[in-house]
């Protein structure tokens, strides 16, 4: 389970660096501003990036899911109790889960139709959040006693 640990984390640190990356301006993947928030935001009419303080709001939520799986499998200590952990793991685990799931209904496709982000969220993003949901989701299993 440590190497799923590790893995995670590493995933959602890459995942977190491009959040901090786009608040403070960065326009990766698009070639400006509008280009870009077509192909990482993707709702309908979006023109521009979300604000800094919305990006790093995201980064802030994901840097913790980012050493959630480590403090589950003891890489550091936790002030936390392991079912605790388990538990909160689990909550991350449905969070991402959820996001997967939607990226594949028609209402998503309605809320965020903009080109490429609704491609690549089919591609990419929305099976990147079901791995991730399920890396948490087994990770805390794990933990319960059988």
């Amino acid at each position: 389970m440590i190497i799923l640990a590790f893995v995670l984390s590493f995933v959602l640190l890459l995942i977190t660096a491009l959040h901090v990356y786009w608040g403070i301006g960065g326009i990766w993947p698009g070639a400006d501003a509008k280009s870009c928030a077509h192909a990482v935001v993707g709702f309908r009419g979006v023109d521009e990036m979300p604000s800094p303080v919305a990006s790093f709001a995201v980064a802030a939520c994901l840097a913790l899911a980012t050493l959630w799986p480590l403090a589950l499998e003891g890489v550091f200590a936790a002030p936390f109790p392991k079912e605790g952990l388990a538990a909160t793991a689990l909550l991350i685990g449905l969070v991402f889960l959820g996001r997967g799931i939607a990226g594949f209904t028609p209402w998503w496709r309605r809320l965020a139709p903009e080109q490429p982000f609704a491609r690549l969220d089919q591609r990419l993003y929305s099976p990147l959040c079901l791995v991730i949901g399920l890396g948490f989701a087994i990770l805390a299993i794990s933990e319960f006693p059988a």
